[in-house]
């Protein structure tokens, strides 16, 4: 019942910035963890970043922790994904992910719902 519609993804070169919007159809956002995953060719998807219900706390993959930021917007829906000082290795399908039952955050079996994913290209 709940959609997700990505939008954001481009290309950037390497040391660039773009940022990521995730709309919710749900009308209870606020209830939802959300999360973002990864998707490069050749590789299995991975935890990029996820963001809490009640106090929006967020945690981050080793590989983007200090370059990436997470966050959300319960009056629009929506949540975000910042990205800077983008790298080559950061190239990948990125999907948004909802849950209302969280049991695992950096795990993608938690999530119920997911959106189709944006591609972000980051040349050299």
């Amino acid at each position: 019942q709940v959609q997700l519609v990505e939008s954001g993804g481009g290309l950037v070169q390497a040391g660039g910035s773009l940022r990521l919007s995730c709309a919710a159809s749900v009308r209870t956002f606020s209830r939802y963890v959300m999360g973002w995953f990864r998707q490069a060719p050749g590789k299995e998807r991975e935890f990029v970043a996820g963001i809490t219900q009640s106090y929006g706390f967020t945690y981050y993959a080793d590989s983007v922790k200090g370059r990436f930021t997470i966050s959300r917007d319960n009056a629009k829906n929506t949540v975000f994904l910042q990205m800077n000082s983008l790298k080559p290795e950061d190239t990948a399908v990125y999907y948004c992910a909802a849950t209302e039952y969280c049991s695992n955050l950096y795990s993608a079996p938690t999530y119920t719902a997911w959106g189709q994913g944006t591609q972000v290209t980051v040349s050299s």
